[in-house]
């Protein structure tokens, strides 16, 4: 079957490419811009991809259309399916019917984190022999890919999204997904775009819960009130906690961020060490092992495990390091992320803000449809009060950025166009400075133009 796929430079939609491809497919797809790691994971897999959304794409004659979310009325290419009445399905209505149907689904779901668990419960299982098929929003180092079909009978560890599935099927995506245990990771306002509140994701995230079978297991962070109102709505699972404190049952962790011991009932039951820091990487590593724990893996046996996990492309990831500058290359970008990732850093380094030779400088753009609608902006000087240094692309936004980080004073610095930023942050950068790149797209290539001007500079 030849497939074409709508949107295929996302996250999810390029996985389902990489599936659709192990599975025997011919696949091709369409976006209005590729950029890594997908665009290397795409090639890598031989799928051929076409730039834009062009109508002359119809003379193509896939079997089947998959449409992603990017994708509206309007765009040429959707418009010329309809008129000729082609074959179309949504990603996940594709994904449930041909790879997830009759097989154990366990879906991690949240406004924060998703990524890191959902990578970390796949290697758990893999690390205890259970082979698991899974499709990661991100490229897990573990593995290299961010999706692999595995044995029809194995496991299937997939990253919940909450927002829209298509422009014809505005259900969560993860109504889709049926899945037997499911982790509600936290749960915050985003998606400014297609929620008018919070109570508005609280009911998509009920709307999962009524999918999950009663042998089912629904693991929930118990510091999240947003995810208690969503229990009490109704759930017909089992429901293991963690997060907690005290003596509560569920799993808790105790101990330094690199190196802590999981506790489930006042027993210690395991002890995890990595290179991981920051809290918010705990309660990752709680989430991914309540949900192993589901398939009879130990708390112990998935501790161990969570020992060799490496991390996930673009979560904290060096890029490189000229004349004593490193650069990093971050996903955050909404302000509750990017403010866990700043804090990660500043603890990994040691030292207090304003310490000499290990200045933070935070480079971001608001690129998501929340951040650009200006929702969040009132959020910024908080998410960003552990960096020495500001530095906010503002092109194109339709609010005052200036405005917005007044509050940082003079730490913060904004620029209209990615030249522009490369250019304020080569000047003011000396040795020992770390520069976070934090944005959701491929942010024009920044990080490498940061690496080839800091050369420029030091050759010079």
């Amino acid at each position: 079957m030849h497939l074409h796929i709508l949107g295929i430079a996302g996250s999810f939609m390029g996985g389902l490419a990489a599936l659709a491809r192990e599975a025997g497919h011919r696949v091709t797809g369409c976006d209005a811009a590729v950029y890594p790691p997908m665009s290397e994971q795409l090639s890598a897999q031989g799928i051929e991809w076409i730039e834009g959304f062009g109508a002359e794409q119809l003379k193509l004659a896939p079997d089947l259309f998959v449409v992603g979310n990017v994708v509206s009325r309007g765009n040429p290419l959707m418009e010329a399916i309809l008129d000729a009445g082609a074959r179309y399905a949504s990603g996940p209505q594709w994904l449930a019917e041909q790879v997830l149907a009759g097989r154990h689904v366990l879906a991690v779901a949240g406004t924060h984190g998703k990524t890191t668990t959902t990578s970390m419960l796949a290697w758990i299982l893999e690390a205890s022999g259970r082979a698991p098929g899974f499709l990661v929003g991100g490229v897990p180092a573990n593995f290299g890919v961010s999706a692999r079909l595995g044995p029809t009978n194995a496991p299937f560890v997939i990253e919940a999204d909450e927002y829209d599935t298509a422009f014809f099927d505005k259900r969560s995506k993860f109504v889709h997904y049926r899945p037997r245990t499911a982790v509600l990771n936290n749960l915050e306002f985003d998606h400014a775009d297609i929620f008018t509140d919070l109570a508005a994701i609280e009911t998509q995230f009920h709307h999962l819960l009524r999918s999950v079978p009663a042998s089912g297991r629904v693991v929930v962070n118990a510091r999240e009130a947003s995810l208690s109102r969503v229990l009490e709505r109704g759930c017909w699972s089992e429901v293991m906690r963690f997060g907690v404190r005290g003596d509560a049952p569920g799993l808790r962790a105790r101990g330094e961020p690199h190196a802590f011991d999981v506790l489930k009932s006042g027993s210690q039951v395991g002890r995890v060490e990595w290179p991981l820091l920051g809290e918010h990487n705990q309660l990752n590593a709680l989430a991914a092992i309540g949900a192993a724990e589901h398939l009879g893996i130990a708390p112990a046996e998935a501790a161990a495990a969570l020992g060799g996990f490496e991390g996930v492309k673009r979560r904290m990831e060096l890029r490189g390091e000229v004349a004593g500058v490193k650069v990093y290359d971050d996903f955050a970008h909404h302000p509750t992320a990017m403010r866990t990732t700043l804090d990660g850093l500043r603890r990994r380094l040691g030292q207090p803000l304003g310490a000499a030779g290990t200045r933070i400088v935070a480079i971001f753009e608001p690129r998501s449809n929340t951040m650009k609608l200006g929702t969040m902006k009132a959020q910024l000087p908080w998410a960003l009060e552990e960096a020495d240094l500001a530095v906010c692309h503002a092109g194109g936004l339709g609010w005052n950025a200036q405005e917005a980080l007044a509050p940082l004073g003079t730490r913060a610095i904004v620029c209209d166009s990615i030249d522009a930023t490369v250019k304020r942050v080569v000047q003011l950068a000396g040795p020992g400075d770390h520069l976070l790149c934090m944005s959701n797209g491929g942010f024009g290539g920044i990080h490498a133009k940061l690496l080839d001007a800091l050369a420029a500079k030091q050759a010079a």
